[in-house]
């Protein structure tokens, strides 16, 4: 039997710096899966009546959700170890992008699943203070920093670069 190697990510950014890019972008040289931990959150989030629009005063509503349901029940770190169980069973997704932004949470996310961290960066992007998730995004030592500072094109190429040089060359 043939093991497909497969890879754990922790990515994180200021809003608007690229994420959703880089997953889209990395899954056309790799099958990935994103998942963000804020996800179920923002699921509860919605039934107390969030719309869905991302301003300062609902990310810090997020933010704080987020902290309260850590807290409680520590609900966004059991669902990631709910997604991460289901990539290593799914035959099909090689990467597995957890968007995280909370510097504690980067390290024992890391840890427990041996995942490597990315800081995607650009330098056009207004960083966000008004919340404790938001304002720690440059508070901890990734082990790569992507660099998304030109166009699109430009920005595809950089992810292929990493593709190459971090996954495609590892096989």
């Amino acid at each position: 039997m043939i093991t497909i190697k497969k890879y754990i990510f922790i990515t994180n950014g200021m809003a608007r710096s690229g994420k959703d890019t880089f997953a889209e972008y990395l899954n056309d040289f790799v099958p990935t899966l994103k998942y963000s931990s804020i996800d179920k959150v923002k699921d509860i989030a919605k039934q107390c009546g969030w719309d869905g629009t991302k301003n300062e005063k609902s990310r810090k509503f997020l933010s704080d959700l987020k902290v309260l349901t850590s807290k409680f029940n520590n609900m966004p770190f059991r669902a990631i170890k709910t997604t991460v169980d289901q990539f290593k069973e799914d035959k099909e997704k090689r990467i597995l992008l957890i968007d995280i932004r909370e510097p504690k949470e980067i390290e024992k996310t890391k840890k427990v699943f041996g995942a490597k961290t990315i800081l995607i960066k650009r330098n056009d992007v207004k960083s966000i203070t008004s919340n404790m998730a938001d304002a720690g995004v440059f508070d901890y030592d990734y082990d790569f920093v992507i660099e998304n500072n030109g166009t699109l094109d430009d920005f595809y190429w950089t992810v292929y670069n990493f593709a190459k040089e971090n996954i495609l060359n590892d096989e």
